[in-house]
């Protein structure tokens, strides 16, 4: 019986099957998005050569069998014309099955940082964990997993774009100063024309936003004086209608570059007409 991320597992020891590889299923909560030939082909040559050093897991399932980790070593060995591959069967709940698939992807270095992130997230929802506790588990800062998470605040056609462009997790963070997600998309184009690193990019951004700061404070600016010149309208009106009542009423104006003074003058004792 062996423990692994407080999980027990109970597998015949020393006990390898050789089994089918069209009777092992993927592990639903496989975090990996893609793989790709080019990633898996050193890997199906090695095997052809070698064999398979490390068996995979797997666990009985109602057909067949649900693989629990090994999913390189499954496709690697697909692609290389194996029929069968060397498997340990353990026995773990579907909740344990999850969670030994998604920290064994979590802690390889191949992972991509947006589907690190996805893995993080299902690991706190599905064990009902707090960042920082995933943080204990996973030998990582709190803050970095809070900053791995805010990735997925990109929507998925942002993910994959930013991830085919080959651009970094502090390229990705550094998008999410910027709302929108149309205009993130375009400043990935800006990047990408003028192959901008990390520092070059944060300081693109950077001036984005002044500028869109600037341009909002002289919106305000403008309501701002449009809303004292209806006041001053209404002030002038007033003044008018006290006039052409027979009231011998006076305005002044006067404006300096901190302040509008208006000072209005109405006698105390009007005489009748």
């Amino acid at each position: 019986m062996a423990t692994i991320f407080g999980i027990t597992k109970e597998k015949t020891i020393n006990k390898v099957f050789d089994i089918s590889i069209t009777e092992i299923f993927p592990n639903p909560y496989q975090p990996r998005s893609v793989f790709t030939d080019s990633e898996l082909r050193p890997l199906a040559d090695s095997i052809k050569q070698n064999g398979i050093l490390q068996p995979l897991t797997i666990r009985k399932a109602d057909l067949g069998y649900e693989l629990v980790s090994g999913e390189r070593r499954l496709r690697a060995a697909r692609m290389a014309g194996f029929l069968s591959v060397p498997c340990i069967m353990i026995e773990v709940s579907d909740r344990s099955s999850a969670l030994l698939a998604l920290v064994e992807n979590i802690q390889r270095e191949d992972l991509s940082y947006f589907d690190e992130a996805a893995a993080i997230e299902q690991l706190i929802d599905l064990y009902g964990m707090t960042q920082e506790d995933a943080a204990i588990k996973l030998g990582m800062a709190q803050s970095t997993i809070a900053n791995k998470l805010r990735l997925l605040k990109l929507t998925e056609p942002e993910r994959k774009y930013i991830k085919e462009s080959g651009l970094s997790e502090r390229h990705a963070r550094a998008l999410l100063k910027l709302k929108d997600p149309d205009q993130r998309i375009q400043v990935v184009d800006k990047v990408l024309k003028h192959n901008m690193n990390v520092e070059k990019t944060e300081l693109f951004i950077e001036q984005i936003i002044c500028t869109e700061n600037e341009r909002e404070n002289f919106k305000k600016r403008a309501v701002l004086l449009r809303d004292v010149r209806l006041f001053m309208n209404t002030i002038n009106k007033a003044v008018e209608t006290v006039k052409m009542a027979g009231v011998a009423a006076d305005a002044k104006k006067t404006q300096n570059s901190e302040y509008i003074e208006y000072v209005i003058r109405i006698p105390v004792n009007t005489p009748n007409p």
